[in-house]
């Protein structure tokens, strides 16, 4: 190719040009870099899990290659890498540590399915490093690391996807239109119900760690702790250290649904209370939770519910939301299905039941260079994770607390605002300056 062509993975590429050379990464890259047929080619990082979702819908996508797996559990990674090459009839790259992920200059994107504690690192190294980003919900830890993930992506001019995948469904995109024109009226409240049925965990004290774990590099940020067979591979989202509870594991879907509709940022006032009622485990996070969430500019109000076991659903719904107006009411079930009633009868009003492609939408956004496009874009990791941090501050500190939205503090709080951020472990440390 002369100096004169340009091709569509240049263009793919050019937003990065600017930014990576202020990082000290080459900006002449070979169009030979970025694979054959002119594909995008991604590593999943974290597969044990989300993951495997994130692998089947690329897989789908068009012009996409999942390249690369990466996984801190060697027998994760080699059954992973062993059931792609199963079912894709392809053998795959494995790497066990993300930074040489982003050593790779084949790879244009990585979707990020870690625990909670490493998403918004993970991603603001792949920024720097010049990829795309994927990340699952909850896009940060704390409120800091969500803000420094909207500096880092628009720094480096880089799209950042938010995994709440409902904002891609057709029937969710239409029933926020409704919401936008009236149709139950003014909306004041919102309700995000997440009933999700989460069992007795025990205590099984600390051990030696396995073989095929790299146990450091699984805490990263976090401070360092004896394994025990509590943390890994799912229950780690009880801890302080690793996770964020159910509302922000579960529920940030919800929380995310509950601002787009009330058309909200974060609140002014955050009171919390729960505990732990049923089980006598080792979990640190809330089993019951009750966070509401004010708006005294706005009259608006977001309460929210997460209940572990033995629940009512609320009209049908265990996990979705519903949203309340002057003049009726919409409940929205799952992450694709919607039901209005109307006046004082209540009366059916429109519903509808139809997905989206997530994936598909984040592909776009990268093949374009058009963050316009993007259904969840890195703003909604910060929000709709911040708010959440915000009900579990609220909940651990045990009384109400009063925010500043525009500085992102809490006003004459300092042992609040001491949990907005975390204190990291060297070298895996969220920076000031992005």
């Amino acid at each position: 190719m002369n100096s004169n062509q340009v091709s569509r993975r240049d263009i793919l590429k050019a937003g990065a040009i600017g930014s990576l050379a202020a990082v000290g990464i080459p900006t002449f890259i070979p169009a030979s870099a970025f694979g054959a047929n002119d594909r995008i080619r991604v590593a999943v990082i974290g597969i044990n899990g989300r993951g495997k979702d994130h692998i089947q819908g690329l897989q789908k996508q068009k012009d996409v290659e999942v390249a690369t797996l990466c996984d801190v559990d060697s027998d994760v990674l080699r059954n992973g890498a062993a059931e792609f090459e199963k079912k894709y009839n392809k053998k795959v790259q494995t790497l066990s540590d993300l930074r040489q992920v982003y050593d790779d200059k084949n790879i244009d994107a990585v979707t990020i399915a870690t625990p909670n504690h490493w998403h918004a690192l993970a991603a603001i190294w792949a920024c720097q490093a010049g990829k795309d980003v994927y990340v699952e919900k909850p896009g940060a830890h704390n409120l800091y690391e969500g803000r420094k993930l909207v500096e880092a992506a628009t720094r480096y001019n880089r799209i950042v996807q938010h995994g709440v995948q409902l904002r891609s469904s057709v029937a969710i995109q239409e029933a926020i239109k409704h919401l936008r024109d009236g149709l139950i009226g003014k909306v004041y409240m919102a309700r995000g119900l997440v009933y999700k049925w989460r069992p007795d965990i025990g205590d099984k004290g600390t051990s030696a760690v396995p073989g095929e774990l790299n146990w450091n590099l699984w805490q990263g940020p976090a401070q360092t702790r004896d394994f025990s067979k509590n943390y890994v591979h799912y229950n780690w989202h009880w801890f302080w250290e690793y996770g964020n509870g159910d509302i922000g594991n579960q529920g940030i879907h919800e929380t995310d649904l509950c601002m787009w509709g009330l058309d909200v940022g974060l609140p002014e006032e955050i009171t919390s209370s729960g505990g732990k009622f049923l089980w006598k485990d080792c979990k640190e996070t809330p089993e019951t939770l009750t966070s509401i969430y004010k708006y005294p500019k706005e009259g608006k109000v977001i309460q929210f519910e997460v209940r572990p076991w033995m629940t009512n659903k609320e009209d049908g719904v265990e996990i979705g939301n519903i949203f309340y107006g002057d003049k009726g009411y919409m409940v929205i079930n799952g992450y694709s299905d919607y039901k209005t009633f109307l006046g004082k009868e209540r009366t059916p009003g429109p519903a509808r039941n139809e997905g989206g492609d997530h994936y598909a939408n984040f592909i776009e956004a990268v093949r374009t260079r058009d963050k316009s496009k993007q259904n969840g874009p890195v703003e909604t990791a910060h929000l709709s994770s911040g708010i959440a941090h915000l009900g579990n501050i609220a909940y651990r500190l045990g009384r109400t607390l009063h925010f500043d939205p525009k500085n992102e503090v809490f006003v004459g709080d300092k042992e609040a605002n001491q949990m907005l951020t975390r204190k990291y472990r060297a070298p895996f440390i969220v920076p000031e300056k992005v």
